[in-house]
């Protein structure tokens, strides 16, 4: 199923001693790209959240927010930095004998600072945690899919109505162009004969260059490619893998016969059509800039 780049997931759990909470958004990015915001204490779930959802999106700038909250009462071993609690102290110690201020240190004053205390989780708080935080990420990520999925089936939709608008321009050059040869035959015929007056026109050097006209305006190999690229494109459409770069490198090449086509154009009405398929293809390509 087609997903979009743009979405949003939560998921709350509570697993053991550990409440979680993980957020999941993302908007387009060309590539995967992910930044977590995690608390201070579990700084080391940052990588292995980005390995976990990089397994699982391909593209798009996510960002991940995570919080834990700890119910058991032995979480973690707290200690005093002496080294630092003992350089602290004696830095207010001096800063109240210099400038003759009242000596008021007390606990609650050097307990404000937060690098006088070490916390340490045991490799089993570690452990549980991360395991915590990845069975509440999959949930998240499942609902940050599903709502990825329904943007992802409006995306196709919009983009097959705009491939079958395509086709229908495509149907009526296939069907002018050989028209144009036959006007263009008419015309020439007909200043031939106004040059000549009653003399024999030469059919042999008329039908010559007719053809030579008719094979440079020819548009049928660039119909049957742009027929062909659209035909991938609903394909891909069907599947379920990640398509938005392959998408992207198709329109390209739609892009690239629409030009040629143009560029061969002796006709305004021709010229006139692709100015509307490559408007189409344009509003494609924005469109599968959101597809992941």
């Amino acid at each position: 199923m087609i997903k979009s780049m743009t979405g949003f997931g939560r998921a709350q759990k509570t697993i053991g001693n550990f409440d979680v909470t993980v957020e999941l958004k993302a908007v387009n990015h060309k590539f995967f790209e992910c930044s977590s915001r995690v608390p201070r204490n579990y700084s080391f779930l940052e990588e292995q959240l980005k390995s976990f959802l990089k397994e699982r999106i391909s593209r798009g700038k996510v960002e991940v927010y995570v919080t834990v909250e700890n119910t058991a009462e032995d979480d973690a071993q707290i200690s005093i930095n002496r080294n630092f609690a003992d350089g602290y102290v004696a830095a207010l110690r001096e800063l109240a004998e210099v400038y003759g201020l009242r000596d008021d240190i007390s606990v609650s004053t050097v307990s404000r600072h937060s690098d006088v205390f070490e916390i340490k989780r045991s490799e089993i708080a570690e452990e549980a945690v991360t395991a915590a935080v990845l069975a509440t990420a999959e949930e998240a990520v499942a609902n940050f899919v599903a709502m990825r999925e329904v943007e992802g089936e409006k995306l196709k939709s919009d983009v097959i109505s705009r491939a079958e608008f395509i086709l229908e321009k495509v149907s009526f050059i296939e069907s002018r162009s050989p028209e144009t040869v036959r006007q263009y035959r008419e015309r020439l015929d007909e200043k031939i004969r106004d040059l000549l007056g009653d003399a024999k026109v030469d059919e042999q050097r008329l039908i010559t260059e007719v053809a030579i006209f008719a094979d440079k305006v020819a548009v049928a190999e660039e119909t049957v490619r742009l027929r062909s690229h659209i035909s991938q494109m609903y394909s891909m459409l069907e599947g379920d893998a990640a398509i938005g770069r392959k998408l992207d490198f198709l329109v390209q090449e739609m892009n690239r016969e629409a030009n040629t086509i143009g560029s061969k154009a002796q006709d305004v009405e021709i010229a006139h059509t692709v100015v509307d398929i490559k408007s189409e293809i344009e509003k494609i390509r924005e469109q599968i800039q959101n597809i992941e």
